[in-house]
């Protein structure tokens, strides 16, 4: 007897194990690990779905209380075991059901229909045909005959031209079919993401630094190792080129690549790169394509006509057969790090994946996250530097502007003097200007300037942001209603704006340089991914003066013509509730710097602040990541942040806040009860940063350890003991180290 092991599609914790099922003969040498099955369940046999994680022929139950499994769900998606294991890991690492980690590493969720491209073919000859249009003719089947003494004229025909335009019935068809007058033949027709002509590939000569990269990786393959490489290179230093060489080699071995970028805005960029090297072999997946595309590609890499799988950190999870290495371009994004459970982070996912897989794990950036590079230090990783631009320029240089001075000097404008004279200058030049601010919308909050009342989101306790149409909108929640002339809770008309967006200051460039051609990219001006590569286009094809933006504009692009970058209020990122602010605003600024003189003419950036003392605006404007590792790493040892330490947020969630606080309470307590070799250190509970959202009451835990596996235990027994509860209006989520807050 066989029997499967097999976890059924219900993300509820307490049947969050593998049941088991006896597999019928029909099955037997059909049914695989990471089958789809359909299965009866629970006291009435509902048939529900579920995953085979194991086959074996033992089962330690009574043979005779064991259910079948009733079928294969037809036409569903299998998981291979590469992708099973990596659920696993996902559920013991980070927290989740074991059904939801599956789902999570699972390429497509469902299938959808193919297209298909149908044609009908003449099966006999012209004379054949003629004497068939005559009878149809007689017997006044109009349609038929239209069809055959077309097909005398073109034997071979589209069938939807035949049914549109020809008005030919598909019932008419197929009696010619049935009378083997014509045949109807089909091909699969995969939808494209890549909606381009190949571009003409360069010559490929890697500098003295980029080769020694690629010949020190090749001889750790060629020596049996696998390991974790970091490269540090400076913007322009043509770390992609490194990326492409790699994987050549790969490719030449028989083997497949993952490459992931952090934002969906590269994902033309680097797909026109690779495309021009690669060509066919290369694909793209993103949240933004539709669910036919998704399941065009996972269709082309199961064929192998895909080799080299691009993309956001889902693309990790293409079902290649031989992978041989991925790659983590610009590491140090917090889009890596996923906002809903498994809270995974897709660094740490990879190098598991890589250990799966026999691969190599290549990490890429600029400003490296603090946590790869105390790893290089540790020896963890293999570190390697690119110090030098391949065009030969210099780094721009890069202005500091206090504002507080020009304030005090009578300057209202958001617009130090030295950034407007220098926007003024490249105008006049006919050279390209990006001006950076992270955050969209005409300002981040409306508050009134008599009660001090801020304008907040009813359902998300967040501020309202203002927008050029007058309107203010929860970035949350998407709640949205008009601005208002009065408070609303004191009545007075000093009602404004505080902090600009990218709208009032793609308005304010508008009034002050009227003759500049602007573009805004932001995540209002991109709803679809058409708008990014529209947007990035017009400004590559010199179409725009100046492009403003968040900070999808500051990674990774490559505009030949910018030499002037403008940072609009630095203080935003420093200024974050988060740990990480320093570490993040450094990386802002560095990365911004970066877009400024990459083509022939030398670059300048203006940094303003209202804190030109702060150590990540000192080290960005020198560009020295060294130095602000150094101040960086020594703040985390202080307060046993990571990397030095391991963080957990124990979140909690629910409709109702005093079931929330009690739930809070109760965790604290369970926690408190555990013993550990190593101390550990607990912060709440308390209200979350954001203590509401989308009518949900949130609170967290944090805890403080040395040791990862200290988390791991504590994220156990939470786990082992909210089973008990069987919580119906709350839940409890985990979240390692986090990068993004809660």
């Amino acid at each position: 007897m066989l029997y499967a092991l097999v976890i059924i599609d219900i993300s509820v914790e307490v049947l969050d194990r593998a049941f088991t099922y006896a597999v019928p003969e029909k099955l037997e040498g059909i049914i695989e690990e990471g089958s789809q099955v359909v299965i009866p369940f629970g006291i009435g046999n509902k048939e529900i779905n579920g995953y085979v994680i194991e086959l074996t022929d033992k089962s330690e139950f009574d043979e005779s209380k064991i259910k079948y499994i009733k079928e294969i769900l037809p036409k569903s998606i299998k998981a291979d075991s590469t992708l099973i294991k990596l659920a696993s890991y996902i559920r013991k690492t980070y927290g989740s059901t074991q059904i939801c980690a599956l789902k999570t590493v699972m390429p497509v969720k469902k299938t959808v229909k193919q297209e298909v491209n149908k044609r009908v073919v003449s099966k006999v000859d012209k004379a054949a045909l003629s004497s068939l249009a005559e009878e149809a003719k007689r017997k006044h089947k109009n349609a038929q005959e239209r069809l055959l003494r077309e097909l005398i004229k073109y034997s071979d025909i589209s069938y939807s031209f035949i049914t549109g335009k020809m008005n030919v019935s598909a019932q008419s068809i197929a009696s010619l079919v049935k009378n083997d007058v014509i045949a109807i033949n089909q091909e699969t027709i995969y939808r494209n993401p890549i909606k381009i002509d190949r571009p003409e590939d360069t010559e490929h000569i890697l500098s003295k630094e980029q080769q020694f990269i690629v010949d020190d990786v090749n001889a750790d393959l060629n020596n049996g190792l696998r390991n974790t490489y970091l490269i540090h290179g400076i913007t322009g230093s043509g770390k992609t080129e490194v990326y492409m060489k790699l994987i050549e080699d790969r490719l030449k071995e028989g083997k497949q690549a993952i490459m992931l970028i952090p934002e969906i805005a590269l994902t033309y960029q680097n797909l026109m790169r690779f495309y021009a090297r690669f060509g066919d072999s290369v694909s793209v997946i993103h949240s933004k394509m539709t669910q036919g595309e998704r399941y065009d590609q996972y269709l082309k890499v199961k064929e192998g006509q895909v080799k080299i799988m691009i993309g956001p950190r889902s693309a990790l999870f293409t079902p290649f057969d031989n992978l041989g290495i991925i790659i983590i371009d610009e590491e140090h994004e917090s889009s890596y790090k996923a906002d809903n459970m498994p809270k995974y982070h897709a660094r740490e996912v990879a190098g598991e994946l890589a250990r799966l897989t026999d691969s190599i794990l290549v990490l890429g950036s600029a400003t490296p996250s603090v946590d790869s590079y105390y790893r290089c230090k540790s020896g963890e990783y293999k570190l390697y530097k690119l110090n030098s631009r391949l065009t030969g320029n210099t780094l721009p240089e890069v202005y500091v502007e206090d504002m507080r001075e020009e304030l005090r000097e009578g300057n209202k404008s958001v617009f130090s003097r030295r950034l407007h004279s220098l926007i003024k200058d490249r105008l006049e030049k006919h050279e390209q200007i990006m001006l950076f601010l992270n955050r969209r919308g005409v300002s981040g909050f409306v508050s009134c300037r008599e009660c001090g009342e801020v304008v907040k989101c009813p359902h998300c306790d967040v501020s309202l942001s203002l927008h050029y149409d007058s309107s203010l909108r929860c970035h949350y929640c998407g709640h949205e209603i008009p601005m208002m002339k009065k408070c609303p809770k004191c009545g007075s008309d000093k009602i404004k704006g505080f902090k600009a967006g990218t709208e009032m200051i793609e308005q304010m460039v508008k009034k002050e340089f009227p003759y500049a051609l602007v573009l805004r990219m932001d995540a209002d001006s991109t709803k679809h991914q058409e708008d990014y590569e529209a947007i990035l286009s017009r400004f590559s094809n010199r179409e725009a003066d100046i492009l403003i933006g968040t900070q999808m504009i500051v990674k990774g692009h490559d505009f030949k013509g910018v030499t002037l970058v403008g940072v609009m209020a630095a203080d935003m990122a420093i200024n974050a509730p988060d740990y990480r602010a320093g570490e993040r605003a450094f990386q802002q600024l560095v990365q911004a710097s970066g877009r400024a003189g990459r083509g022939d003419n030398p670059g300048e950036v203006v940094i303003q602040t209202y804190q030109p003392e702060h150590y990540a605006i000192e080290r960005a404007k020198e560009q020295d990541y060294d130095a602000f590792y150094e101040e960086e790493i020594a703040f985390r040892a202080l307060m046993l942040y990571p990397p030095v330490g391991n963080l957990l947020a124990v979140q909690i969630i629910g409709s109702i806040e005093e079931r929330v606080i009690k739930l809070s309470k109760v965790l604290k307590g369970y926690i408190d009860s555990m013993s550990f070799e190593k101390d550990i250190q607990i912060i709440g509970p308390g209200n979350a940063s954001l203590s509401k959202k989308c009518d949900q009451y949130r609170r967290v835990i944090y805890i403080k350890a040395i040791d990862y596996d200290d988390l791991i235990k504590i994220k156990d027994k939470i786990e082992f003991e909210t089973e008990k509860f069987k919580l119906k209006t709350e839940s409890v989520m985990f979240d390692f180290n986090p990068v993004n807050g809660f």
